[in-house]
């Protein structure tokens, strides 16, 4: 039995996505398990009709529903967070009870980047002072599956489409899967 992770993320949104998933698909494959990227190559064909955002909504709930856990880019986009859409998949595995991997490819801070976007003008703020990847129910329900949200190990600057830190957690995922395998 192949074990399938859903591989949620702002990637979708890259003028390369179809690539880029191809390449993250591939490294699942060398780890021992199957990727399901939730690419939206049908968007420019349902982009005609009314009702194309339902499609492709019920396209990817379709997809989690056959998916043994997530892997779940974290890195921030269109603001200090994760991008919205894969926090709510992220929330849908963790109501489900479903496995949730995830990684960033940025090692500043939740607070940090906060701070930065928020400027001087909301510095009386009790932002989250955690120092964690991201906001701390995120983390939490990361953490909750046991392992903890993957960073890059050094200060470089990452880009959402980086390969380097999904690699490492698809490795640990690997040996995740190969452990869920055996006991079913």
């Amino acid at each position: 039995m192949t074990v399938t992770a859903y591989l949620a993320g702002p990637d979708v949104f890259l003028l390369n996505a179809v690539e880029h998933a191809a390449r993250k698909v591939a490294i699942c494959q060398r780890f021992g398990f199957r990727g399901l990227p939730p690419l939206n190559q049908d968007v420019e064909t349902a982009a005609n009709e009314l009702k194309a955002w339902q499609a492709i909504f019920e396209k990817d709930v379709a997809m989690m529903e056959r998916s043994d856990f997530i892997i779940a880019n974290l890195t921030p986009f269109g603001g200090a967070s994760a991008d919205a859409g894969t926090l709510i998949e992220v929330g849908w595995f963790l109501g489900r009870g479903k496995p949730i991997f995830g990684y960033s490819n940025t090692r500043d801070n939740f607070e940090s980047r906060m701070r930065r976007q928020l400027g001087d003008d909301y510095a009386e703020l009790g932002i989250e002072g955690f120092h964690l990847p991201d906001n701390l129910i995120i983390v939490g329900a990361v953490h909750s599956g046991g392992y903890p949200i993957f960073v890059p190990t050094d200060d470089k600057a990452r880009g959402i489409d980086a390969p380097d830190v999904f690699e490492a957690c698809a490795e640990v995922v690997g040996r995740f899967a190969v452990e869920r395998t055996e006991r079913w």
